[in-house]
């Protein structure tokens, strides 16, 4: 396919799949549940942390988080007591353990005490092409406080060569406008144009058929590849193609 007809045959896909149907399937559907900012944003970031594995797992698991929060993350985050943290350690996901979370609640109360919250945080670090040092410095901030060292593996950093695909899905997820109901657009201090797309196993098998992506290894330069490539088919909105890229792999088998 000639540019051109890979603009529109993607374009179209997006339009497929950047639909309301697709959060019944997605776990984008966790801070669907929710109408607070704070809570939007706090529920993706910990249903994001955990985007790994099976699907259906990931929104049960998510689902957990929630209720152990008491269905209210911010509130649980501002005002919880550390005897309120105990109820969270039996949390299991993967390699994402109780003590984990326990960590990711007190580094998260630390954000909105004393950071101005998550938007805050990315908001102030960002740059003009993209968010990865944003993320870098995320991660700097939330483990600023004393910290279990296994947990810090759960934050990905960029800077050291990761796609950091479950946080820039989180980006997207609260600063795309989609207009069409399915990312939130919430954070409005940050262009989606810095946005970079979220590079797992099948939007990369599918860019790579689609010759918008050549390296073999789904890491940060392969990011920094396929954003290059998407930035030139839309500069403002360049992860809408995310919808296509996802779409095509996990639901058509292209």
């Amino acid at each position: 396919m000639n540019k051109k007809d890979l603009k529109e045959f993607l374009d179209t896909k997006v339009e497929q799949y950047n639909h309301p149907r697709f959060i019944e399937s997605d776990p984008i559907q966790i801070p669907h549940q929710f109408s607070k900012k704070e809570d939007i944003e706090i529920s993706g970031f910990l249903t994001a942390t955990i985007a790994w594995g099976n699907r259906k797992s990931i929104i049960n698991n998510a689902n957990k988080m929630m209720n152990f929060l008491d269905q209210s993350p911010h509130d649980f985050i501002i005002n919880h007591e550390e005897t309120d943290l105990e109820k969270l350690l039996p949390f299991v996901h993967r390699t994402f353990n109780g003590n984990d979370l326990v960590q990711f609640i007190k580094s998260l109360k630390h954000i909105y005490t004393s950071h101005n919250g998550l938007e805050g945080v990315f908001t102030n670090v960002s740059e003009e092409k993209n968010l990865q040092h944003s993320i870098h410095n995320f991660k700097n901030i939330f483990f600023e406080i004393d910290h279990l060292d296994r947990t810090k593996k759960h934050v990905s950093d960029p800077l050291k060569n990761s796609a950091a695909k479950r946080i820039n899905m989180y980006l997207r997820w609260m600063v795309r406008q989609d207009n069409n109901g399915v990312d939130f657009g919430i954070w409005k201090s940050i262009s989606p144009a810095l946005l970079s797309c979220p590079l797992d196993v099948h939007s990369g098998n599918v860019a790579r058929k689609l010759k918008l992506l050549k390296r073999k290894q789904n890491d940060g330069k392969a990011l920094l590849e396929l954003d290059t490539a998407l930035r030139k088919l839309d500069p403002n909105d360049p992860v809408k193609y995310d919808f296509a890229l996802f779409g095509l792999g996990v639901f058509e088998g292209f």
